[in-house]
């Protein structure tokens, strides 16, 4: 039972009950309190730093895997965070989009604020605790990427989401910081042809927080949350998530034709065709109401079809990264 369940919040975010929830296993609890089904998209971008670091032959499994547990747990800390800063501003009240998508840890009265917050604490120790390893061996730059970590967790939901900036951040956490970030660590070296490389997937995620936020455009703009889109407007957002979702491959054909990457990274295109079925989605606004053949995600939208592009274009990047890994070995023995 508590298998079937750690693998369905890996894959979504669980309805669950009260009653369902008092009998669940305190791993299950946490998996649907952190939303671990979008924690994949943190793992993509350390699994693209590890296997970058593969490819410059300083490739260190330990550090490797100490970076994924920080980024992985730093990520579900935030996730808890946002639950609970929003929730005491008063803005996930009142039937507020967050609560109908998925289960709020606070609204739907399955932990006290105490009890979540200690969610938080422990998740966030694990953090850093890993972290600090990574600074003891990579020294003050360590250093600086970590505290740009904790910043960007803290203060991410509040004041940056609220002003715009939330958006950004997402750029800057998934591409330069992660991925950029986390070759550093585990190489001991930066570079900024990584920090390149890091943008066609950076894209994607970004999509994914512009795409949520276009759903619950009307509530934030009412409740004055001043996100991009919200001070964009929705149907230039739109636009602009579908000019995230072309970038994406151009990026990556410009990374292959300077010869960053070899030609195995043309495997990205199999993602064309999820593009295109979302394509027309992006192109109207949102239906007032849920479309009677869409799947049981509703009123989940535009995040939706962005977090299904992101995760299948992320996966082929991966793919297209460790064909190239072996290409190269090939090609330099």
């Amino acid at each position: 039972m508590k298998f079937s369940m750690w693998l369905k919040a890996l894959q979504v975010i669980p309805h669950v009950s009260k009653s369902e929830w008092e009998r669940l296993d305190i791993i299950s609890r946490w998996l649907i309190a952190t939303r671990a089904a979008v924690l994949i998209m943190t793992f993509i971008s350390a699994a693209i730093a590890g296997m970058l670091a593969f490819q410059a032959g300083k490739f260190n499994l330990g550090l490797w895997i100490l970076l994924a547990i920080g980024l992985v747990f730093s990520h579900a800390t935030n996730n808890l965070l946002n639950d609970y800063v929003d929730y005491a501003k008063g803005v996930d009240q009142d039937n507020y989009y967050r609560a109908q998508y998925g289960p709020h840890p606070l609204v739907h009265g399955l932990l006290s604020k105490r009890q979540l917050l200690n969610y938080a604490l422990i998740t966030g120790l694990i953090a850093v605790a890993a972290g600090g390893i990574l600074v003891l061996a990579r020294g003050w730059q360590a250093l600086v990427l970590l505290l740009l970590g904790v910043f960007f967790v803290l203060f991410y939901t509040f004041p940056l989401k609220y002003f715009a900036l939330g958006e950004i951040s997402v750029l800057i956490v998934w591409g330069p910081l992660m991925i950029g970030g986390g070759y550093y660590v585990v190489t001991g070296s930066w570079s900024w042809a990584v920090v390149l490389a890091s943008l066609p997937y950076a894209l994607g995620v970004t999509s994914v927080i512009f795409g949520k936020r276009i759903d619950k455009y009307k509530m934030d703009k009412d409740r004055r949350i001043y996100t991009l889109p919200v001070l964009l407007g929705e149907r230039t957002s739109r636009y602009i998530v579908i000019g995230m979702f072309i970038l994406q491959y151009l990026t990556t054909i410009y990374l292959i034709v300077t010869g960053f990457y070899t030609l195995t990274l043309v495997v990205i295109l199999l993602a064309l065709p999820s593009f295109l079925r979302i394509l027309p989605m992006f192109r109207q606004p949102k239906p007032e109401n849920k479309p009677a053949d869409y799947p049981d995600v509703w009123p989940n939208y535009f995040v939706a079809a962005a977090f299904i592009h992101n995760r299948r274009f992320g996966l082929l990047y991966l793919l297209g990264l460790f064909l190239d890994t072996i290409v190269k070995s090939l090609l330099f023995t």
